[in-house]
């Protein structure tokens, strides 16, 4: 049977038509990105008293706070829990809105802002067939906007839930690179697609209508070399973490050399990528009010869930964040950015040199946090030419 065609003749990633939006995000030195609070507890394991919800309409109006202030994207996380989520005071992420449906219904409430979603491609009954007519529908519901951040699965509980049993790391990235490849060559279109592979098979398959820009915009969470190789094979953006913790002055020094291996697996498949990063932002007027906020929430830690949360990700084996520490999640984040908004624009700066193409940020409590670094930093950014 046919097989799919290689890479560089599959259809053309958004990044290559200068008029996509993607093309546009990318024009800017720091993309800004924010990583929108599906879920219970968002990504900070702590009980200090705050104002950050879960709901739809809570992250439609941080979406489009976002997009006023001029972010280029915004990303929903996915993870599969049980009753209870991680437990705790708060049952951390017990709630959790469906990323790929959500950020779909954000885009219609938008006009320039992309929305990204995470999909497990290998859980369940997923097929590549359904993903790309799914995608391909989201991708002109948005506009061209509308983009896949494919992962594998990392945790040993979330397989079960589908009746399946966790596959080997690198096996998963097999997987995932012959899904990928079958969407691409859907979208391209040329012809029906008759394709017997390793894992998947097609008679006569085709999507319709195609994407805007070539294919929907596409995005690999990696902390692996396997991880990295298909990153460097699909996608247009990789979102990545700390190998060296959190905390930001003990990470920087890391990232410069995580930033160039990235970034050289892509150009080993003869392509370019633009590299993100979670950073949480505590920010307020000076770095002494900053560093108290930052000690109160961590003073605040839901222990339970912390300990929960630990126990999953010690279990999985994923190979991100090794040096995160169960404090680190109190707080939450890849890094962590405080002080006072001279100090995150500094910080920010910093990330830029390293080799970061743009920051996917958090906050505890998100909207007044948000609205907060719209106003006092923005401007900062500007001026060190990391904004237009």
């Amino acid at each position: 049977m046919p097989t799919p065609p290689r890479p560089l003749d599959r259809v053309p990633s958004p990044l290559d038509d200068p008029e996509s939006p993607l093309s546009r995000a990318a024009r800017q030195p720091l993309m800004l990105g924010l990583f929108l609070p599906l879920q219970t507890g968002a990504f900070s394991q702590s009980t200090l008293p705050r104002d950050t919800r879960w709901d739809f309409e809570y992250n439609r109006h941080l979406t489009q706070l976002a997009e006023a202030a001029g972010f280029e994207f915004v990303f929903g996380l996915q993870q599969w829990v049980g009753k209870g989520g991680f437990g705790g005071e708060q049952h951390y992420r017990e709630n959790f809105l469906d990323p790929f449906i959500s950020t779909v219904a954000l885009s219609t409430t938008t006009s320039s802002i992309l929305s990204i979603s995470t999909v497990h491609v290998l859980y369940g009954n997923w097929h590549p067939l359904h993903l790309a007519r799914f995608a391909a529908t989201a991708d002109h519901i948005a506009g061209g906007r509308y983009g896949l951040n494919i992962v594998t699965g990392y945790a040993t509980g979330e397989p079960p839930m589908f009746g399946m049993d966790r596959i080997d790391h690198d096996r998963r990235y097999d997987m995932a690179d012959e899904f990928t490849s079958i969407m691409e060559d859907l979208w391209a279109g040329r012809e029906n697609l008759t394709y017997d592979g390793e894992f998947y098979s097609l008679r006569d398959a085709y999507v319709s209508p195609r994407p805007r820009y070539g294919r929907p915009i596409l995005v690999a969470a990696s902390g692996s070399p396997a991880g990295y190789a298909f990153a460097g094979q699909h996608a247009d953006i990789v979102f990545t973490s700390s190998p060296a913790g959190a905390d930001f002055d003990g990470a920087i020094d890391a990232l410069p050399a995580h930033v160039a291996v990235i970034k050289a697996a892509a150009r080993a498949q003869g392509r370019d990528v633009k590299i993100i990063i979670f950073p949480l932002v505590i920010c307020r007027d000076t770095d002494k009010e900053a560093l108290a906020y930052r000690d109160e929430i961590v003073a605040h830690a839901d222990h339970a869930s912390l300990a929960n949360y630990h126990a999953r990700h010690t279990t999985g084996d994923s190979q991100a964040w090794p040096q995160h520490v169960l404090a680190d999640r109190a707080l939450g984040g890849h890094l962590q950015i405080v002080g006072s908004p001279e100090r995150i624009a500094e910080s920010l700066d910093r990330l830029h040199a390293a080799g970061f193409d743009g920051v996917q940020l958090g906050f505890y409590d998100y909207e007044p946090e948000l609205a907060y670094f719209s106003e006092a930093v923005l401007p900062l950014l500007k001026t060190r030419g990391l904004r237009d």
